[in-house]
């Protein structure tokens, strides 16, 4: 018992104050982008070429955005750009209701809405989801596994992931849904009872990632199940726990503020009211 006790003391506190206080982030971690078209240099298309996925459009104009739903956070943009046009903030608030406002331009942070008063009194206290990895790596799988962790614990919200489609209240899709997961999502979509949720986690399923394009993908969800309607993005490749948390908290009306803090610490959350 004295080795446990030492071992807890060790190891202190693991759980994190998010969403009620800040949270902390490793140093490098890459939250939302800001881009300044104001600093870049005539002709300079050096962010788009170090791009894996081309998330980067109309680089040097005024018109210059960058594709969340594609991005890779690699880093290798913003290490591309000498003069600072385009930087990586500590911003973990990237999801959003619909595609189109993934692309992002200049230092506008786009939050994802809550569902209407009807969907959030059915879901807002009790949601259960069924993840399906379509040809994912593994690494948002990992991350939505870290939700349910000590630190994490979304269950405290009432957000769980269940064996199956009849018992969920949505799907929770990762993978660019690869020819051989095809009939099996679709399936365990058909499977779901109504009304039912779609979300999307990380770029190969928002967009297809590294892989769209390719013959034997479908480009993600909104490809492998054409006229449904996806109702959350979560951008990344993975995510970070608290994203996908801030995510579906937003959704369902849970948390709400909009204003953040950032420390010179690295200690990210809610501005003080």
């Amino acid at each position: 018992m004295i080795e446990i006790l030492k071992a807890r003391l060790r190891l202190g506190r693991q759980t994190v104050a998010w969403p009620d206080g800040p949270a902390r982030f490793p140093e490098r971690f890459r939250g939302r982008p800001v881009l300044d078209p104001a600093r870049c240099t005539a002709g300079c298309a050096a962010c788009l070429e170090a791009c894996a996925t081309a998330a980067v459009t109309a680089p040097g104009t005024p018109e210059m955005a960058l594709d969340l739903g594609r991005c890779l956070f690699c880093g290798a943009c913003a290490e591309a750009c000498s003069e600072g046009a385009l930087t990586f903030t500590r911003d973990f608030r990237l999801a959003t209701r619909t595609r189109e406002e993934l692309v992002v331009a200049g230092d506008e942070a786009k939050l994802a809405r809550a569902l209407d008063a009807r969907m959030r009194a059915l879901f807002g206290r009790s949601l259960r989801l069924r993840q399906v990895s379509a040809g994912g790596c593994n690494g948002c799988e990992a991350e939505l596994n870290a939700t349910g962790n000590i630190q994490f614990d979304l269950s405290r919200f009432g957000v769980q992931f269940v064996a199956s489609p009849r018992h969920a209240d949505g799907l929770v899709v990762t993978g660019p849904v690869t020819e051989n997961m095809l009939t099996a999502l679709r399936k365990t979509y058909e499977a779901t009872p109504a009304p039912k949720l779609v979300i999307a986690v990380g770029a190969c399923a928002i967009s297809g990632g590294p892989f769209a394009g390719s013959p034997v993908v479908n480009d993600g969800v909104a490809g492998a199940i054409p006229g449904v309607p996806v109702d959350l993005f979560i951008p990344g490749c993975p995510p970070h726990p608290i994203t996908i948390g801030d995510g579906l908290l937003r959704l369902l009306g849970r948390v709400t503020h909009e204003d953040l803090r950032v420390a010179t610490t690295g200690v990210v959350g809610a501005a003080e009211s």
